[in-house]
């Protein structure tokens, strides 16, 4: 038996009870769109959103772009958006199929606050520079690159490009991005700062599943609303396996908050006192899948640990979404145990992953020099980097075809919610979308236009979200 599928057998030997109870939400933070129970209270260490892709201008370099802080309305001043200084922010790389993180690069920040007792404003003028001295309130980071080998400072210091306070303030803003984007030493680039909300969806879905007949579909929820930027372009060969992306293309990754001195049984800590209170892999997963008593719980798990926490595979193998559309909407709803689902989000796609799905694209097991005894199921955005860049990108990612797409990694214009809604009512398994829900949410697109270079977000809005009236 391949060892995938004997992990979900033997399930309920390796959770201990100890485990599944310890991971109760009475003290945590967690992440995502305000997904899970204490999120408010915690905005700053929200992660958002994970992408990861192929840069369409730079073949040789794969871009990664995590968002944290949601719902920024543009007018939210006088103090505005800015980043923690009392947080990590990390992005992961998992290229041997440990489910360990292999590479973390992370962003710290410090604040510059010339304000004092003068002011309130963020700004006292227009600002036409980073180093404006309208600008009272800026802020630097610096990031580092984490493997086993040591920690390496590759940027120190870097102004990051501030919140959008509004047209007459910082009337080129696009100007200002371009500063605050900053060379990495081996031929990649960062960026920190303030972006559109690149993620397009209706949340109405909560309400019965769009008012039970699909009539409250069509609305961009996120419209108009910015989030918190973290972007990073690096060769492929500063992520994959042994430097070599052509022997070991595949990689996985995950984003992470740290916070000092949180409450976190069974999260990531360090000897300094940090603690893990957020994570992100795939989008959407502990909306839909995880249910409101583990919802906590799973941003502060480390991936590793995704295959022994019972309660939280089951709901992969018999997810919540299939048997509340059967119930509204009259679609059957597709048999359990979902073996299709365990291999998208749990081992990748590949034909000796022991999943049902018979095709290699982006799991570790692809990689030539995994040891496959070590491989561990977990939950993780995997991206196969030897896929070429498309030419005119499907938003249905690899349902249409598109293997450049979602599930495979994440562009900023893959349409997840329809595509997760056709992956859950069984369209990975028959190659066929489900033609009730064709129309999915009826958002097909973010509402401002991606850009064609790094880092590839929109620029942040400056109008108020609320025209009404």
């Amino acid at each position: 038996m391949r060892r995938p599928v004997a992990v979900v057998a033997g399930m309920g030997l390796l959770a201990a009870s100890g485990m599944v109870a310890a991971l109760g939400p009475e003290a945590s933070n967690a992440s995502s769109h305000r997904e899970a129970p204490l999120i408010a209270g915690d905005p700053q260490a929200d992660n958002t959103d994970l992408y990861a892709f192929t840069s369409p201008d730079r073949s040789d370099t794969v871009t990664l772009v995590a968002n944290w802080i949601p719902f920024q309305e543009p007018t939210g001043g006088p103090n505005f958006y800015p980043f923690a200084t009392g947080a990590r922010y990390n992005i992961k790389i998992d290229n041997d199929g440990d489910a360990e993180p292999d590479i973390t690069y992370r962003w710290t920040f410090r604040n510059e606050d010339r304000r004092g007792n003068a002011t309130f404003l963020y700004n006292n003028g227009p600002v036409t520079s980073l180093s404006d001295p309208n600008l009272l309130f800026r802020q630097h980071y610096t990031l580092q690159r984490i493997t086993r080998k040591g920690t390496r400072t590759l940027i120190r210091d870097a102004v990051a490009a501030p919140s959008q306070t509004g047209a007459a303030s910082m009337p080129d803003y696009a100007r200002l991005r371009s500063q605050a984007i900053t060379r990495v030493p081996g031929g990649g680039r960062s960026y920190a700062g303030q972006a559109d909300d690149p993620f397009f969806l209706d949340l109405r879905v909560f309400d019965l599943l769009y008012g039970g007949n699909l009539k409250e579909t069509g609305n961009d929820t996120l419209r108009g609303y910015n989030v918190n930027t973290l972007a990073l372009q690096v060769p492929k060969t500063d992520l994959a396996l042994g430097r070599d992306p052509g022997r070991n293309p595949v990689i996985g990754i995950w984003s992470t908050t740290d916070r000092r001195g949180a409450s976190a049984k069974l999260g990531h800590h360090s000897a300094d006192g940090y603690h893990q209170v957020s994570r992100l892999g795939n989008p959407l997963v502990n909306e839909v899948i995880s249910p409101a008593g583990l919802k906590d719980a799973f941003n502060r798990l480390a991936p590793a640990k995704d295959h022994t926490v019972e309660p939280l595979v089951q709901r992969v193998l018999k997810p919540e979404v299939p048997e509340l559309v059967q119930k509204i909407y009259g679609i059957k709803a597709p048999p359990a145990p979902r073996r299709d689902l365990f291999e998208i989000f749990l081992t990748g796609l590949a034909k000796n992953s022991g999943g049902p799905l018979g095709t290699d694209l982006n799991s570790q097991l692809l990689n030539k020099d995994v040891h496959r005894k070590r491989f561990t199921p977990a939950e993780m955005l995997r991206l196969n980097m030897a896929v070429p860049v498309t030419r005119d990108a499907n938003r249905l990612g690899v349902l249409a075809g598109d293997l450049q797409g979602f599930p495979n990694g994440r562009r900023l214009s893959d349409d997840v919610v329809d595509i997760e809604l056709q992956v859950l009512e069984g369209a990975a398994q028959t190659g066929r979308p489900v033609p009730a829900l064709a129309a999915g949410d009826r958002v097909n697109y973010n509402d401002a236009a991606f850009g064609r270079w790094f880092p590839y977000v929109a620029l942040p809005h400056t109008a108020a979200v609320n025209q009404a009236g």
